[in-house]
């Protein structure tokens, strides 16, 4: 059976454009559409679609106000939010409310329908860019005068400076350029243009890094290589 997914946002005609891609696209099916927030919990009661993509900016009902909503009713309901917005604080609500992706209008075909494909197997999405700002966000609150991040290893409590260094004992040279590119925000896409290589080959890369990290995706490990060090923030 294919994914069943229902769109929420108040913009008709990037709504229809959000459907007709994925129309294009085997294994998913839109069963619905709904303009505000205040419609989706009806429109999820009478549908029972897997995944319900929402507008994070709506007039009555917001997206996070109105993913609550759904998770708390329906436990096996995954909801990306769609937005404009790539500032942290958007991000965070958005994520504590339940989505389990967070994706930007801006996002080209290729990235909306791969972010889908995440979450409708179990994953979680959140669009390089905004990961990146989060990654930032969170460097900057662990910071101390001094250059020094919290280590969690000293004794005493204090804060220790990170060593920087690169994971060659796990990862290989590619693979530590590509998890920096992955800190720097950058897409696939990206990465591929940067270092010259195919979308397929970055793909192979991060899913192998992925692996090695023991991680379930970008998100973590990007988190997973600040605390150690491994990448350098911008």
């Amino acid at each position: 059976m294919g994914t069943r997914i229902v769109l929420i946002d108040d913009h008709k005609l990037f709504r229809e454009g959000v459907k007709r891609i994925l129309e294009f696209e085997d294994g998913f099916e839109v069963v619905a559409e709904g303009s505000d927030g205040s419609d989706a919990v009806n429109i999820v009661e009478e549908t029972n679609p897997d995944i319900v993509i929402m507008d994070i900016n709506m007039p009555n009902i917001n997206g996070v106000e109105a993913t609550r909503k759904l998770i708390d009713r329906f436990d096996e309901l995954k909801v990306i939010i769609l937005s404009i917005h790539d500032d942290e604080s958007y991000v965070t609500h958005a994520l504590k409310s339940g989505a389990l992706g967070y994706m930007l209008k801006e996002m080209d075909t290729d990235e909306l329908v791969n972010a889908i494909k995440i979450v409708s197997d179990g994953g979680s999405y959140v669009h390089p860019k905004v990961t990146h700002n989060l990654i930032k966000d969170y460097h900057r609150m662990s910071a101390i005068p001094g250059g020094q991040v919290e280590s969690g290893g000293s004794s005493n409590g204090a804060f220790q400076p990170v060593e920087y260094r690169k994971p060659l004992h796990l990862l290989t040279r590619r693979e530590c350029e590509v998890l920096q590119l992955m800190a720097d925000g950058q897409s696939n896409r990206a990465i591929s243009e940067t270092l010259y290589i195919s979308e397929k080959t970055v793909k192979n890369h991060v899913s192998n890094i992925l692996q090695k990290m023991n991680v379930n995706d970008r998100t973590q490990a990007v988190v997973t290589a600040i605390k150690n060090g491994w990448v350098e923030m911008n």
